[in-house]
């Protein structure tokens, strides 16, 4: 069985971070299936999804650790191409990939204690963003 659903986000974009987690699990409650694999999407370049302990020193460091990998005050070859100035968003969204997929087993996302779901907006502006959720299994 396949089941889809929609997250929309009001995000504020600069890397913005955002625990989806609450979310997800309620997909996963009215979805009707019990065991399979959640996948969750951004059909995007300049989004990301992964896991960390949503904690905001945490979320700080990780703010940090990328503006370290992709600068936001560098001027990037990609802003020729657009005239924009998101090119750290794009290399960002590169970097942490654009979904994730959580097995679950008796109607529980299989997360660690210290795991949260999360959706980062790496773009330069605020953006409304639709995430595709889509769960797979019996």
């Amino acid at each position: 069985m396949v089941f889809t659903e929609y997250i929309s986000i009001d995000s504020a974009g600069n890397t913005d971070v955002i625990d989806i987690t609450p979310r997800c699990r309620d997909i996963l409650s009215g979805s009707g299936i019990s065991s399979g694999t959640m996948t969750v999407f951004n059909p995007g370049s300049t989004g990301g999804l992964t896991t960390i302990e949503y904690e905001p020193n945490l979320v700080k460091d990780l703010k940090e650790a990328l503006e370290i990998v992709a600068p936001s005050d560098k001027d990037y070859a990609h802003g020729m191409t657009w005239n924009d100035d998101n090119g750290s968003s794009h290399i960002r969204s590169t970097f942490i990939g654009p979904s994730i997929t959580v097995p679950f087993v008796d109607n529980e996302l299989t997360l660690g204690t210290w795991q949260q779901i999360i959706f980062c907006d790496f773009d330069t502006r605020p953006r409304k963003r639709r995430l595709v959720v889509q769960l797979t299994g019996e």
